[in-house]
């Protein structure tokens, strides 16, 4: 009996262990609000790793912009050009856009900040790479941590 009780025990510490050093998901599946259209994402964005691009992205969201990316890779181009059209370069600086390119709400009326080069081009990586699985189409929820 004890064995049994022992060893249920142990099943039961090793599972809570898992559970507890699992962490949090970056990237986790919800139900759509529209069944009929494809899941949504969450992705919580990393503000510890890029804090200029994680405090823009709260200020666009805070203005109006929306916090859903409905990926549209092959609008990423003409998007850019309408967002910053109107929007000089400035030396030493990259011109972040909320939405993002890479988004079909993104272009025109985009939220542009001028952000530190390597925190915004490290935070795109860390999205593209973290959205790499997902097809056009794929809406994503941004949550900034």
């Amino acid at each position: 009996m004890k064995k049994k009780l022992l060893s249920f025990i142990t099943v039961v510490l090793l599972a809570a262990g898992m559970y507890w050093f699992k962490g949090v998901d970056l990237l986790t599946k919800t139900p759509q609000e529209n069944p009929s259209s494809s899941a949504q994402v969450t992705l919580h964005f990393p503000s510890d790793r890029y804090p200029e691009t994680a405090q823009h992205i709260k200020e666009a969201i805070q203005t109006g912009k929306s916090s859903v990316c409905t990926i549209d890779r092959e609008g990423a181009e003409q998007n850019r050009k309408h967002s910053l059209a109107s929007v000089p370069t400035r030396k030493g600086y990259d011109r972040d856009e909320w939405p993002m390119a890479m988004c079909s709400e993104g272009g025109k009326g985009a939220n542009v900040k001028y952000i530190a080069p390597k925190d915004n081009r490290g935070a795109g990586s860390w999205v593209s790479h973290q959205l790499d699985e997902y097809e056009d189409g794929t809406r994503v929820k941004f949550v900034v941590k």
